[in-house]
């Protein structure tokens, strides 16, 4: 039945009549903008113009009264060729043109790229206006826009500049025409005294480039999409992390910026940019909604501006207005680095519900929606219920009263199926937060992007067993599943039912909670409730179980606030890891990058690495260690004071449970005051013992200590005394552990504290027991599994025996003897539980499973379930779209649809009427037009015959002569035709053989076209009146001999330097014929050399500076010298990356999988190469590289003092991807210039083509050596793809071809067997399995990647945005880090160094 749309909404109160009717004319428009309604522009409006060129700008114009932009006044505004505007002069366009958002000074960016208005293509105009026509049409556009905020808003003066008919920049070629696709658009600011709007306008076919070629992208094709939006730039570091909007990432989303909008009006769009009062950032108006796309891909429960931009709309099935309004989401504000990056996106409500939703008001505060708690004087979600009932009957008033904010990727509680979201209230702009909900039923999610997502169940939840205390969330539960058990047990209530009752219908049982427990563990119902227990060789709180005997790492963050003797220190987030042996109770720990006078004056406080110590002890019999109780989930306070000084310091260490790979998350907080220790002093400290004291959740401990600080021959003996609280969330329902003792005893036998400037790291190690307390000397020998000097693996357990005897048994997950252990592979052998449709994924000691694309997990967690798709209302008949023969309707998922009449309708989509194409023209002059519904004919009128749309004579008019051609024929009979009253027939001109003239035009319309020598339109060509006639000329005649190798090289070099190559860049000299000239040089240096009619290098001919080499054959050549060997800095031990960075490869350490950015530095530096595609031989240790302006393959060892190889350099004209097979010896590449993929040696012989047919741009190339596999990417625009083949070229196929645009970088994993690729025109980074099966998306917010390698957990790739490398983690998608080099240019291929050959199965 029909809905009523006012149903669910609150009363407003009814704007005036003038602007009601101002508004529903605005927002029913269904047309695009066109040209003839832009702002008027020109020299007669009063307009200045920039000059031409490549890269201008205006004269500072002085505003007559300060802008505000943001926050800030500004009183100067600077117009620049390319289509930016900025409230100062711009820098080099080489420093902004080709960067994303953020730039470093303050932009309004209505189109940004490398736009050149020389050679009379197009020009830029702006002026300051006070005319009351345009401030009047301004400020109807902004108040549509923003209804509420600004529905008073009366400008006082605007700033207009157009950009009309502009072309992008464009090498100069020879012969070459320039391009024809030109753009037109304006920027409109309109400010009052305390605000400022932006209007970008963008008209029907204003757009017909939507981006730009890099300058330095060589010949490498890209094309990096333009930029739209806003920047503060106020910062002035590298990575310039100032606030800043963005509207635009892809080049479709370029594409729709014309025909969407986000005020009702296609191709008019319109943001509040600057106010007195507070403005985080620039708000975009959200009264006309953005239709949602097409998607072979489900659509997330919300989406953004940009995803919606991003969507490949047409004109036939775009939607303009959707029933869903937009909302705004500012998601939480990520630090980095000590900067706030704030990623602004707009979000459409999909309710699954068949009532609409109620929306947010367009102008809501921004502050209001971020997603955290609300103070605690706001009203609760239950006050702010009941005050929407009627105080007399209590019945609800329509729901739209509450508007609900939903957010994107919103991760499933490990306990709750439900999700709630916050609901503020709106009322003009101002909202009530949401409301603090009680802390017991809710959950901190992790928020996917940043932050966290606060979480609210549809009902009442279990209260958590094993919880920790309040505000520390509990982790979830790795994902991994080998069956979980539930069994009974007799119950054990107290006899005195006065102490003890409890209520069995609200009994938790295992039944509907041991999902709570370790996939390790079993559960058991009590009378009171049901506890978790680790199953057999597995050790923890039941929650959280860990393989007894198996080695374990903790992961975590460490910040303080520390005095230090009277001097303060602070550090924020620096890194712990720990290495725990279990067989032998030894933990290691590292603390990396706090300042050096804190971690000099923090190696006596050996506790904050001696809480692992204990939680990992080596247990006597009869006791156990930390973890057996507290699990992953616990707070260890500490209050450490120094003696004779008394200072004090408070250390806080909060677990947050096990990762997925079963590592133990860890949070520490130092604060107080610690005594100055010395540089140049290091610290002892004795074996020691000390006694906890066990009772119910909590953990006690106090002691004294002391240590001794040398030097040289200086030794002093201080003290401290340590009291401890570890706090933990035991399972109340289960009896008392009566073995353990309520005091137990840790032994540390060996202590180590250093601290290593150099390395910028703490360190401490300890060896630690836990058992009985002892009483007495007992000098009876102690069993090795006891002090650790067993000889059991380090993955193993050790079981002692009678006296010192013991056995030796591998843990969980390996096998073995117990003195040498291997990991047990569960997948490649079968003893894993993943059911039908799931992957399994083997780990260290374990497995996990995952579902395979449609599926998902059961409650089992290792069972996959098919996906139900949800209803369709365009299949069910539910949606509410006209009717069939005149909208079609477009699914989205779920029960949200969008309806787009057909083409020859025009409207809402839910309404739709006939368009009159008559009225537009569409026939030929010399037809007569008939509309029909949908449609429409023409029929060429008497004496014409043809389609109607080209319409020729049939008859020559009496007297006519005979012998004249066909434009003569019809030029007279159009002539005598014009002799009737109201004949509107065109009059071909013809030359002087009486040929058709290629341009025709008709004389009372206007309108211009091309037609061929028969006199028949050339489509596509018609131009309307008053624009500039289409070009009809010939085409450029050929060359009059083929272009040489010489000249095919010389072109192929200038793109790949922009067209103007620097002074050290070399170029091929080639003479008036096309041969190379004797005498070669690179770019102005005195780098010379001879080469041969081949262009080839004569070996001994290359000079020094300062000697220039006889090239005549009738003189011998100079004495031969060496030629200079590059700049070889040997590495260091351990992984690194190496990069591609032009003429130089630059080597990146990693310290695990972090990037350590301090010890970065080039590693090659190769004069007037271009090096893209790089790899490693890990066997020989030999870094190989392609070099597209030598054409040519080289390897260098990396070995002290070693001399790079050219190793091939024939037969290549743009070699791009290289991969190393490391077991074959081989190697392979692509040749983008040959549209080739060869294989070679990797001595450079043996070589051979493998694959010269269908590929149109292969690019990145990838290897698996174990089993075999090829894999290369081809950005073909038209049909982009990844292939595959086996490494001798058989059983080619294709991977995958569907939803990827610009595939440039590919990796295979060979730990996890995966192949993953970075797409530059989806911005997505995926992975599949090697079949093609298993696709799933890891981050789908790229900027511009380039080239991509996988290391551990973690993804490495270059970015054409940044300018530097950025990791990527694997399991949760997020950014990690990035590395910009000081020197900005653009990165080409990564690789990854090991240490060793990686090694696999097949």
């Amino acid at each position: 039945m029909p809905r009523d749309p006012t149903a669910r909404r609150p009363a407003l109160p009814s704007p005036p009549l003038p602007r009601l009717l101002m508004l529903l004319i605005l927002l029913s428009r269904t047309a695009a903008l066109r040209p003839d309604e832009l702002f008027p522009f020109g020299e007669s409006q009063g307009d200045q113009k920039v000059l031409e060129g490549d890269d201008e700008s205006s004269a500072a114009v002085r505003l007559a009264i300060p802008l505000r932009f943001y926050d800030a006044q500004f009183s100067d505004l600077f117009v620049g060729t390319n289509g930016i505007i900025s409230t100062q002069d711009f820098p080099r366009e080489t420093q902004y043109v080709d960067d994303d958002f953020p730039t470093d000074f303050p932009a309004i960016a209505p189109f940004l790229a490398d736009i050149d208005t020389s050679r009379g293509r197009g020009r830029v105009l702006y002026r300051e206006d006070t005319s009351p026509a345009l401030l009047s049409l301004a400020a109807r556009y902004v108040r549509t826009g923003f209804p509420r905020s600004a529905a008073s808003f009366t400008p006082t003066h605007a700033f207009l500049a157009t950009w009309e008919q502009v072309g992008a920049y464009e090498e100069v070629r020879r012969g070459a025409a320039p391009s024809e696709e030109l753009n037109t658009f304006q920027a409109l600011l309109a400010s009052d005294e305390s605000d400022t709007y932006a209007l970008f306008l963008y008209p029907t076919n204003g757009l017909q480039f939507f981006g730009t070629r890099p300058k330095e992208s060589y010949n490498v094709q890209l094309q990096l999409p333009a930029r739209v939006g806003f920047c503060r730039g106020e910062a002035d570091d590298l990575k310039r992390e100032a606030p800043y909007f963005s509207l635009t990432n892809t080049e479709q989303s370029v594409k729709n910026l014309y025909q969407l909008s986000n005020l009702g009006i296609p191709g008019v769009w319109a943001f509040h940019i600057g106010s007195r009062s507070p403005l985080d950032n620039v708000r975009p108006a959200t009264v006309g909604d953005l239709s949602t796309s097409r998607s072979s891909a489900p659509l997330e429960p919300s989406f953004s501006h940009a995803a919606a931009l991003g969507s490949d709309y047409t004109e036939d099935n775009l939607d303009y207005y959707d029933e869903n309004e937009e909302e705004v989401e500012y998601p939480p504000i990520e630090p980095v680095d000590g900067h706030s990056r704030i990623d602004v996106s707009f979000t459409s409500k999909t309710d699954p519900g068949p009532v609409e939703s109620g929306t947010l008001s367009p102008d809501s505060d921004p502050a209001s929606l971020l997603p955290h708690p609300a103070p605690s004087g706001w009203p609760s979600y239950r006050e702010r219920e009941l005050a929407l009932l009627d105080p007399q009957t209590k019945e609800r008033e329509s729901p739209g009263a509450i508007e609900t904010m939903d957010f994107k990727d919103q991760v499933e509680p490990l306990d709750q199926t439900g999700t709630g979201a916050l609901t503020p209230l709106e009322v003009d702009g101002d909202s009530l937060a949401p409301a603090q909900e009680d802390t017991e039923n809710r959950s901190i999610q992790p928020y996917p992007n940043r932050g966290a997502v606060p979480s609210e169940p549809d009902g009442p939840a279990p209260p958590l067993e094993g919880k920790v205390l309040p505000d520390h969330p509990v982790s979830h539960v790795p994902p991994q599943s080998r069956g979980r058990y539930v069994i009974g047990a007799e119950d054990h209530v107290s006899a005195n039912a006065e102490v003890f009752s409890y209520n069995a219908a609200n009994k938790e049982t295992c039944e509907r909670n041991h999902g709570q427990c370790s996939q390790h563990a079993f559960c058991t119902d009590y009378t009171t409730g049901f506890c978790c227990h680790c199953q057999s060789r597995f050790y923890g709180n039941g929650k959280h179980c860990l393989p007894e005997g198996a080695p374990h790492r903790v992961n975590g963050k460490v910040s303080g606030h520390l005095r230090v003797g009277h001097t303060p220190v602070h550090f924020t987030d620096v890194d712990l890891h720990a290495y725990i042996v279990g067989n032998d109770g030894r933990a290691y720990t590292a603390i990396s990058h706090i300042p050096q006078p804190a971690a000099q004056a923090l190696l006596p406080v050996m506790p904050i690495g001696g809480l692992f110590g204990w939680l990992f002890a080596l247990e006597k019999p009869g006791s156990e260690n930390g973890f057996s109780l507290t699990g992953a989930t616990f707070i260890h306070d500490m209050e450490v004071t120094f003696y004779p000084g008394e200072e004090r310091v408070h250390v806080t260490q909060t677990a947050e449970g096990l990762d997925p790979e079963n590592y133990l998350s860890i949070k520490t907080n130092i604060e107080g005051q610690v005594p100055f220790i010395p540089a140049n002093f290091t610290a002892h400290i004795t074996p020691y013992k000390e006694l906890y004291h066990y009772s119910d959740s909590a953990v006690t401990s106090t002691s004294s200590r002391d240590y001794a600080l040398t030097s040289g021959s200086l030794n002093q003996t201080l003290s401290y005394r340590i009291h401890q609280n570890i706090t933990y969330q035991a399972c109340r329902h289960a009896p008392r552990h009566q073995t353990i003792p309520a005091t137990q005893q840790l032994t540390v036998d060996r202590v180590f504290a250093l601290y290593s400037e150099d390395e910028g790291v703490l360190r401490f190690a300890v060896t630690n027991q836990i058992g009985p307390v002892e009483v007495g000397s007992d000098f009876a020998p102690v069993n090795p599994c006891y002090d650790g000097s067993h000889t059991c693996d380090t993955t193993a357990r050790c079981h002692p025996g009678t006296g010192v005897d013991y056995t030796c048994e591998c843990a969980p997950g390996f096998q073995g003897d117990g003195r040498s252990c291997v990991d047990v592979n569960e997948c490649a052998s079968g003893f894993h539980r993943c059911g039908p449709n799931s992957m399994c994924i083997n780990l260290l000691g374990s497995y996990r499973c995952e579902c395979r694309s449609g599926y998902q997990f059961a409650d089992d967690r290792h069972t996959c379930i098919l996906v139900t798709p949800p209803p369709n209302p365009c299949e069910d008949g539910s949606h509410t779209c006209a009717p069939e023969g005149q909208a079609w309707c477009i699914p989205h998922g779920g029960s949200s649809f969008s309806c787009a009449c057909l083409p020859g309708y025009v409207g809402t989509g839910h309404q739709c009427s006939d368009v009159d194409e008559c009225v537009e023209n569409r026939c030929h002059p010399a037809a007569a037009c008939y509309n029909t519904p949908g449609s429409f004919s023409c029929h060429c009128q008497p004496g014409y015959h043809g389609d109607g749309f080209q319409c020729t004579s049939a008859v020559v008019p009496g007297g006519s002569i005979t012998g004249l051609k066909p434009c003569e024929h019809q030029h007279r009979y159009a002539q005598a035709q014009h002799a009737y009253p109201g004949s509107r027939l065109h009059i071909p001109q013809c030359d002087d053989q009486g040929n058709f003239l290629p341009l025709q035009c008709h004389g009372s319309t206007g309108f211009c076209w091309c037609v061929d020598p028969n006199g028949h339109e050339v489509p596509g060509t018609q131009t309307p009146p008053g624009s500039t006639p289409p070009h009809c000329g010939p085409p450029p005649a050929p060359t009059q001999r083929p272009r040489t190798v010489c000249e095919r090289w010389r072109e192929s070099l200038l793109e790949h330097y922009g067209g103007a190559p620097k002074d050290d860049q070399y170029v091929p000299q080639c003479d008036d014929l096309g041969h190379f000239t004797p005498l070669q040089c690179h770019g102005k240096s005195d780098f010379c050399w001879c080469v041969d009619k081949d262009g080839r290098e004569l070996q001994g001919t290359r000079s020094q500076p300062g000697t220039t080499p006889a090239c005549i054959p009738t003189v011998a050549p100079p004495t031969v010298r060496p030629t200079p060997r590059p700049d070889v800095t040997p590495p260091s031990v351990g992984t690194f990356l190496l990069y591609a960075q032009g003429q130089q490869i630059g080597h990146l350490p990693l310290n695990g999988s972090r990037l350590q950015k301090d010890a970065a530095k080039t590693l090659l530096s190769l004069h007037g190469s271009i090096v893209v595609g790089i790899d490693y031989d890990c066997r020989e240790k030999m870094v190989y590289w392609t070099d597209v302006a030598g054409r040519t393959i080289s390897r260098a060892s990396l070995e002290p003092g070693a001399e790079p190889e050219t190793i091939i350099n024939s037969g290549l004209i743009s070699p791009e991807g290289l991969a190393v097979d490391h077991f074959r010896r081989t190697m392979y590449w692509t040749d983008s210039g040959l549209d080739k993929i060869e294989r070679a040696r990797l001595d450079g012989s043996e070589r051979k083509v493998l694959f010269h047919t269908d590929l149109v741009n292969p690019r990145a190339i990838t290897v698996d050596p174990i089993r075999g596999n090829l894999y290369w990417t081809d950005w073909n625009r038209e049909a982009p793809k990844i292939e595959t083949s086996s490494l001798d070229g058989e059983n080619r196929r294709i991977l995958i071809n569907k939803d990827i645009g610009l595939p440039n970088g590919l990796t295979f994993d060979p730990f996890s067997k995966l192949l993953c690729w970075a797409d530059a025109g989806t911005k997505k980074l995926e992975c599949t399995l090697p079949d093609g099966t298993g696709r799933r998306v890891i981050q789908s917010h790229l900027n511009y990647p380039f080239s991509i390698v996988s290391y551990a957990d973690h993804f490495y790739h270059t970015d054409w945005r940044r300018d530097g490398v950025i990791s990527v983690n694997k399991d949760s998608g997020q950014f990690i880090d990035e590395y910009l080099p000081e020197q900005r240019s653009h990165l080409y291929g990564i690789t990854a160094v090991y240490p060793y050959c990686p090694t696999g199965r097949k």
